[in-house]
């Protein structure tokens, strides 16, 4: 690397811990055009650093390390969820069934059986301990572990998970380096997850625990790209009961099983044996909880998402102003019903109709699978997108790395109180991004740098 190119990276890395720094220790949610200005200056580093291909790989892996450790002594101040993890934790630690209790009712009967329960109801929020809790077994195990090794501490909590969501973007990368060598693509793609500023702000920042997820995904794709489709199905249960979403990439698996050979016997037992063991293995999983009780109380958190929030949505606020123009009153009620029919229509469409023998055309299908899910779901918050950028890593599409860009934007929400969406940045979000996208789709030459 010449002088001046050794320079200008290590001007960019100081310029990025700097920003990190000031975003982790000195900005509020409500801060938006100080948020914006951040936001710009550390995608700005991170697009010149990936540019300069002499940085070595152990540089690149340093630099990640060292930008997640800047937030571990910081209370994240872009997210409350973290409360609402620490609650779970610790209720599971004192013996308690999480998903069985509202935390708004303990705290109305004064009967809340952990520490800082009153700290932790008013940080999470009403909207948030008025509702059962929808975070799955193994997202719970890391809930519990923060609580197992500070139960007295907010800080201390949120130090041990930072730590695990740490971790588990290491191990993201480490899987992901050998799948993408196993795909022939270049290794240094990896780094359009790991150095992107949006996944270090937002899990490792905010402590959103979509890395768990993602590196059980990335470890099960390269298992499978393997034929250890065993290990591949166990690892793929594991992401789902961290977080659900990873269920809607079941269907697409059955060309990579039965049409990746001449269908026989022998291929479609191996098909049906995959999907037996995932199941068996959520189911395992969910046990420890289980009793008809959660079941209702489960069910209902889930299906919130899609009767009752509403948040930097794209398609769905079309048509919900259709709705308002004919009907007269909001319609997330019919609406919600058909997000699902329409996501599954599609996913059938992928699974029958689209060729995904191979893992990069298998990934590819499970990338815009998701993307249509969310391109027409009632609520995106940033942190979803960090999926779609981990799979567009193995594959030759980048318009999640723009969407983890622009969707900032959505933010300006909260710098209103009560916080309220301004419709103009949401519109100029998914113009960028759709504007992006079919640039990709028809007009871009075909590449897999």
């Amino acid at each position: 690397m010449s002088l001046l190119k050794k320079y200008n990276v290590l001007i960019l890395t100081f310029v990025s811990v700097c920003f990190y720094t000031f975003f982790a220790y000195s900005l509020e949610r409500t801060e938006f055009y100080k948020l914006l200005i951040l936001w710009i200056g550390l995608f700005g580093s991170f697009y010149f650093l990936l540019q300069n291909k002499q940085i070595s790989f152990k540089y690149w892996l340093a630099i990640a390390i060292l930008f997640r450790l800047i937030f571990l002594f910081a209370i994240p101040n872009l997210s409350q969820d973290f409360y609402r993890f620490i609650w779970d934790g610790r209720m599971i630690l004192e013996g308690f069934n999480p998903y069985l209790s509202l935390p708004q009712t303990l705290i109305e009967q004064n009967n809340a059986p952990i520490l800082q329960a009153t700290e932790l109801y008013k940080g999470m929020g009403q909207l948030n301990g008025s509702h059962y809790t929808n975070y799955p077994p193994i997202n719970q195990l890391c809930f519990l572990l923060a609580a197992l090794f500070s139960k007295h501490s907010i800080l201390g909590s949120v130090i041990v998970m930072r730590l695990l969501i740490t971790l588990a973007d290491i191990g993201i990368l480490y899987f992901g380096k050998k799948l993408l060598e196993k795909l022939q693509l270049p290794v240094h793609n990896i780094f359009l997850y790991v150095l992107n500023p949006f996944v270090i702000i937002e899990f490792t920042g905010n402590l959103h625990f979509e890395p768990i997820m993602l590196f059980f995904v990335v470890w099960s794709l390269y298992k499978l790209q393997q034929r250890k489709w065993i290990w591949a199905s166990v690892l793929l249960a594991c992401a789902v009961s961290v977080k659900l979403i990873p269920l809607i990439f079941l269907p697409l698996f059955y060309q990579w099983f039965v049409k990746n050979e001449t269908p026989n016997t022998v291929v479609i037992k191996r098909l049906i044996s995959f999907y037996a063991v995932v199941l068996l293995t959520i189911t395992i999983t969910f046990l420890p909880f289980f009793s008809f009780e959660f079941i209702a109380n489960y069910s209902n958190s889930v299906g919130l998402w899609f009767r009752n929030f509403e948040f930097n949505a794209s398609f769905y606020y079309i048509a919900r102003e259709i709705g308002y123009l004919f009907r007269g009153y909001n319609e997330i009620a019919i609406i919600g019903k058909i997000i699902p029919l329409l996501t599954v229509s599609f996913l059938l469409v992928l699974t029958f109709f689209r060729r995904n023998t191979s893992m990069m055309q298998l990934i590819t299908a499970m990338l815009f699978s998701l993307s249509f899910y969310y391109f027409v779901s009632t609520t995106m918050h940033p942190w979803y997108i960090g999926s779609l950028l981990i799979l567009s890593v193995f594959t030759k599409y980048r318009f999640p790395v723009i969407w983890s860009f622009v969707i900032i934007l959505s933010y300006q929400a909260y710098a209103n109180t009560p916080w309220k969406e301004n419709f103009w940045l949401i519109t100029l979000e998914y113009v960028v991004l759709y504007s992006f996208l079919i640039w990709e789709l028809g007009i871009k030459k075909p590449t897999h740098n």
